[in-house]
């Protein structure tokens, strides 16, 4: 059964940093893509950045292109969401969810390939 959980969300203010961690089992295919998305209230889910596990393709929003970067341990079956230069707009609930077929460009943003998706961690940007 496959087992997504997200850890390091918090509080910080504008143009701090944090690093999410998304621990994954429970899967052992390596045509996978990871992702991770955001829900702010009000607003509709967006895709935050992506990435195909073993080294393939790595997408990012616009909006967050030059600040997060997303990587993958694999002795941990973990991948991150590094945050920088946060501003109050980062502020929602990050989820990653896990596809198991391959991201492409036009594929991952919406989230719908995504099969398995965990609980999610919030972020919380202040001005």
């Amino acid at each position: 059964q496959v087992q997504l959980v997200e850890s390091g969300g918090g509080s910080v203010q504008a143009g701090g940093s944090l690093r999410l961690s998304c621990a994954a089992s429970g899967y052992a295919d390596s045509r996978n893509c990871m992702g991770w998305f955001r829900q702010a209230p009000g607003k509709e889910r967006e895709g935050v950045a992506s990435m195909n596990l073993g080294g393939g393709s790595i997408y990012y929003a616009d909006s967050v292109k030059g600040r997060f970067t997303i990587t993958q341990d694999n002795g941990k079956n973990t991948v991150y969401l590094h945050m920088h230069s946060l501003r109050p707009a980062d502020t929602a609930l990050y989820f990653c969810a896990l596809s198991e077929s391959r991201c492409t460009s036009g594929s991952w943003g919406s989230g719908r390939i995504f099969r398995y998706w965990g609980q999610g961690t919030q972020v919380s940007v202040s001005s």
